[in-house]
């Protein structure tokens, strides 16, 4: 809906008139990419500021007398622009009240709410983010990585890009063999069934164990003498989890049915968890089939003499010739790398899918990586390897500090969305405005509120910085939250209902005639930004744009809610246009947090 509304249309008639007044005032014809208009900042007076600068070469002028000359002009020929003032050399235009009330109401509820979204060339992008280790459940970094890919999926498919979103699943290497081998001593049999355990957390749980035994044999080994690394290197466990690495890749049947039997466990948790938390995957490639082609590439490769092989048979990259160094592709008994594994990955996406682009939502702990991964491509002669893209996120941390996996002192995922959700609840019976709905109704309610303080904290954060993830934060229904754009967008809702019940409907026709104050101008101003906000989210690929911007969004409104009534209002066009405008910001911000991935209740 409201397309034209949500096009830069403004924008784009005012550069027109920018044009125009450098034909009329110095007798020549400027390209489009020297009139740079943007909006005008926060301290500054105006909307839309002109970049006076790149127009000099016409004036033959000093920027602020250059600025006057432009700005004069378009207040004379131009009713839209009711003002402007020059600083330096930036002129900040003002567009007239009246032409932001004939925007408004030119408004049509038959439109997509992202056409003006749309880019003009959409390519393929597969976005993969998730990307588990079958010996561990989810944890809070999972939860942030999960819900950046698949918020960026959202906003990449609303800007009219085709997206697929995938899964890499990382099923086999030495930490897997470190759960089965931990299961295989210690768990008497145990399954999830008479564990009463998740999956996941069942072989999790075993995971742990390898490391404190692995730990205890490595301290023993080095009160005899030796070096930590050697007594580390030599424990009876770690020499076993290799062993039994050798037997997978050699397809020993019963390594292999041990290594199906506890994936499909986790798989199963896996499932479970991404159900609680509202993502999806298209396609989800394994590891275990992926590293296959990688070996074969690797080989290729090596016979081509692109690689290199020591003389411990191990085969490598040398790649300082792109300012990085040798890389480790085949270890000398075979076994195969991680990069192995992402070289036959990208190859077999690229033949699924002919990509344009990949974007590998994965920590920035893994910056190398990626930056070996695209020169590995490179020189095998892969040509869609600058379209390999890492989109590197920060570390999420609690307030106690880092998470450590082998410790056990992770947060699951799973105990996380049931907090939250527990937290929801006690916060909403607390304001004792539930009473009237049924329990399923509550439930689903609670479920809402706190996936949406989950998400939407993890979200709002620029995704390349660390961020420490506090839930009492989260869920504060008077701050920069999800609950609290919630609760303006189930506010708006309440009000509609009213509205109903005494027989109000928006009239449209009506607000082109209403004579609205500054705070309903500032909405309609902001609400413009929407389109803008959704466009630039999708080209610096950062969620938390469009979340602040929801932000600012409900906070403008309840700050308008506050200071006047709506449907108390006597004047007819005013009633209207305000009507209107709540329910365009109750459209905006639905749609908004939709990108986010959070679902917004009617009632709160």
């Amino acid at each position: 809906m409201l397309a034209e509304f949500f096009q830069p249309v403004m924008k784009i008639v005012l550069k027109d008139k920018i044009r125009e007044a450098v034909k009329v005032l110095y007798n020549s014809e400027v390209a489009d990419d020297l009139i740079q208009l943007q909006e005008t900042r926060k301290e500054f007076r105006g909307d839309f500021t002109l970049v006076v600068f790149p127009l000099l070469r016409f004036s033959k002028n000093t920027p602020e007398k250059t600025g006057e000359t432009i700005g004069n002009y378009l207040k004379t020929n131009f009713p839209s622009v009711s003002g402007f003032n020059v600083i330096k050399g930036f002129l900040n235009i003002e567009v007239s009240d009246a032409r932001w009330i004939e925007y408004f109401a030119g408004l049509s509820s038959d439109r997509d709410i992202f056409g003006g979204c749309k880019v003009k060339k959409p390519e393929v992008i597969l976005v993969e983010y998730s990307s588990p280790n079958t010996n561990k459940p989810l944890h809070l970094g999972h939860i942030r990585n999960n819900l950046l890919g698949y918020s960026l999926y959202r906003i990449l498919t609303a800007c009219g890009h085709k997206v697929i979103k995938t899964n890499i699943v990382n099923d086999r290497g030495i930490h897997i063999c470190k759960s089965m081998l931990a299961w295989q001593k210690f768990g008497n049999g145990e399954t999830p069934e008479s564990g009463r355990i998740k999956g996941d957390h069942l072989v999790g749980k075993y995971y742990v164990k390898f490391e404190q035994e692995y730990k205890i044999q490595a301290e023993e080994l080095a009160k005899t003498g030796m070096s930590e690394a050697d007594a580390r290197n030599s424990a009876p466990l770690i020499m076993e989890a290799r062993e039994m690495l050798r037997k997978w890749e050699s397809g020993d049947e019963e390594t292999v049915r041990l290594w199906k039997m506890m994936n499909s466990w986790v798989y199963a948790g896996f499932d479970e968890t991404y159900r609680a938390l509202g993502v999806d995957f298209d396609k989800i490639y394994y590891e275990s089939e992926t590293y296959i082609t990688g070996r074969e590439i690797v080989l290729e490769g090596l016979r081509s003499n692109i690689l290199y092989q020591h003389s411990d048979s191990s085969i490598w990259a040398d790649l300082t010739t792109q300012g990085l160094d040798h890389k480790l592709l085949l270890r000398s008994d075979g076994t195969a790398v991680y990069m192995t594994q992402d070289l036959g990955t990208a190859v077999a996406r690229y033949r699924d899918f002919g990509f344009d682009k990949t974007l590998y939502v994965v920590g920035n702990e893994q910056n190398y990586h990626f930056q070996v991964l695209r020169a590995l491509m490179r020189i095998m002669g892969y040509t869609f390897a600058d379209g390999l893209i890492h989109f590197s996120y920060g570390m999420v941390e609690l307030p106690e500090g880092r998470m450590k996996s082998r410790e056990g002192t992770i947060v699951d995922a799973d105990d996380l969305i049931r907090e939250m959700k527990e937290t929801a609840r006690i916060v909403s019976m607390e304001l004792g405005k539930l009473s009237e709905y049924s329990d399923d109704e509550k439930e689903d309610i609670f479920r809402k509120i706190g996936l949406a303080a989950l998400k939407y904290f993890i979200l709002k954060v620029d995704p390349h910085k660390n961020m420490t993830f506090n839930p009492a934060e989260s869920i504060d229904f008077n701050g920069n939250t999800g609950p609290f754009i919630q609760y303006t967008y189930a506010r708006i809702r309440s009000v509609f209902r009213k509205a109903e019940q005494t027989g109000m409907v928006p009239d449209q026709a009506a607000v082109i005639n209403a004579r609205p104050g500054d705070k309903e101008i500032d909405l309609v101003k902001l609400l413009r930004k929407f389109s803008d906000t959704v466009s630039e989210a999708a080209a610096e690929f950062s969620p938390a744009l469009i979340a602040n911007y929801c932000y600012d969004l409900s906070k403008e409104y309840n700050q308008f809610y506050h200071d006047f009534s709506i449907l108390g209002e006597e004047d007819y066009s005013l009633r209207n246009f305000r009507l209107f405008l709540s329910k365009v910001t109750s459209e905006v911000l639905r749609s908004g947090m939709w990108l986010l991935g959070i679902e917004m209740p009617e009632r709160m």
